[in-house]
């Protein structure tokens, strides 16, 4: 039977860990697979590690936050099985469709699988940081990418080992795509119906797309000059 380890980053996510974790438990266990989860706490200030460590999963804290690509970083010396997924925290109940990412995986139909989300339910940015994600992996590898910077993703260990370290920040998606593409791994997109907290169109969204948006546009600027 082949092995999982899910990884789930988190900051503050008190309030929705446990249902993620209990979701994505309920995924490994549809599925003929040995999996176990990791929740990476990082530098939360509320009570995310106690809510999953009472789910009776591991849990790294990391103090301070080092941001999204820090966090899965920080939980690469401890993945040692066949495939590995992660997972972002507050998807609450729908992270019971983690198993819709790691059957193509599990049967060998592609090497990194991707959950594309259906429409947000309330409006957002403008799709600029998406669109121009989705057009650097349309360069890369000549693929038409609906969920570029999805955080949903599974993955086999040879693209682990070939896409890690991961970009920081917010870029971690699209170089791990852009890298995976790169090294000739079969891409794939499948669609969910995951749900998140969504940024809207005020303040804080927009504080939120703008520092996306950098971090994808350093991504892409790396990937022009040959160094991702």
């Amino acid at each position: 039977m082949r092995s999982v380890t899910i990884v789930i980053p988190a900051f503050n996510e008190e309030e929705r860990i446990a249902a993620t974790l209990q979701a994505a438990l309920q995924a490994i266990k549809s599925l003929p697979l040995e999996g176990e989860i990791m929740v990476v706490n990082d530098g939360s200030s509320d009570g995310t590690s106690a809510a999953a460590r009472a789910q009776g999963v591991k849990v790294l804290d990391l103090v301070p936050n080092r941001g999204k690509g820090g966090a899965m970083n920080a939980a690469l010396p401890y993945l040692d099985t066949e495939m590995i997924a992660f997972v972002d925290g507050d998807l609450g109940g729908s992270a019971a469709e983690v198993h819709k990412i790691l059957e193509p995986v599990m049967k060998g139909q592609c090497d990194l699988c991707i959950a594309a989300f259906p429409p947000p339910t309330k409006k957002g940015g403008f799709g600029l940081v998406k669109g121009t994600a989705a057009r650097a992996i349309q360069k890369a590898g000549n693929l038409e990418a609906s969920a570029p910077l999805s955080g949903q993703r599974a993955m086999t260990r040879e693209v682990l080992l070939a896409v890690t370290p991961f970009e920081e920040a917010y870029g971690v998606e699209l170089g791990m795509t852009i890298k995976a593409l790169r090294h000739g791994f079969r891409v794939m997109e499948v669609p969910t119906t995951m749900c998140h907290n969504e940024s809207g169109r005020d303040l804080r969204g927009f504080i939120h797309r703008g520092k996306q948006f950098l971090d994808v546009l350093r991504v892409i600027s790396k990937e022009k000059r040959g160094s991702i």
